[in-house]
């Protein structure tokens, strides 16, 4: 299975782009631009040099063309014109949004919300492609991007998921395991995402308040598989 980071030239999905070719997965970084995607990727190969890794460089479409499974690491503000960019392409997929509504999309605190009609961002995702068959999970949203390049030390995180298809979020579940230390925590049908997206603004914060960039969230008192 090939995984698709669309838009992963930024830190959040560069560093997620690591650590899931550590883990084995043949990864595709996308980028609006081919050129900044591979440039991106050469220094991730000279800095994982020690690693076996399979990572590429490619555009957003085609990165979305070739992958098997998407990955959307974009700003708010980038997401619809992202997803309207990629469409054509997602047909039969699983798509993990990791969008966050904070508010810095219109200049704002990255510890506030934003409140978005559709109810949150990973809604929003599978409003734009309502007239495709792509199965839309939300996950890595409140996972630190410090965790995620603080490499090879172990992500003492739960990764919050949410989506209307049990088959796409197992298929999430067993991918987000990979990563070391990190549990998946499946919170039901995708409106759940509404409460996931709202606990990152509380956890920057809290890691802003307390001089952190490593503050994350465990769930406790339930049974993990």
């Amino acid at each position: 299975m090939k995984v698709a980071i669309i838009g992963g030239t930024g830190s959040q999905g560069l560093n997620l782009a690591k650590r899931l070719a550590i883990a084995g997965e043949d990864v595709i970084v996308g980028s609006r631009q081919e050129e900044k995607a591979i440039a991106k990727v050469d220094e991730v190969k000279e800095l994982l040099s020690e690693y076996d890794i399979k990572i590429e460089g490619m555009d957003n479409v085609e990165a979305a063309k070739n992958g098997d499974l998407l990955i959307l690491t974009v700003p708010l503000a980038a997401q619809k014109p992202t997803l309207q960019s990629i469409k054509e392409y997602v047909d039969d997929k699983v798509l993990l949004d990791a969008t966050v509504p904070l508010e810095t999309a219109i200049g704002g605190s990255p510890a506030r919300f934003v409140d978005l009609m559709e109810g949150s961002a990973a809604e929003r995702t599978a409003k734009i492609l309502k007239k495709t068959s792509v199965k839309v999970v939300a996950a890595f949203n409140n996972i630190s991007n410090s965790h995620l390049e603080n490499i090879p030390e172990p992500i003492d995180c739960d990764c919050l998921i949410a989506g209307d298809d049990n088959e796409a979020k197992q298929i999430a579940k067993e991918l987000i395991e990979k990563l070391p230390g990190v549990d998946v925590i499946d919170c039901g049908k995708l409106e759940k995402a509404r409460m996931i997206e709202k606990i990152t603004p509380l956890l920057i914060g809290l890691n802003i308040k307390y001089k952190s960039h490593y503050g994350g969230l465990r769930i406790t008192g339930i049974p993990k598989e």
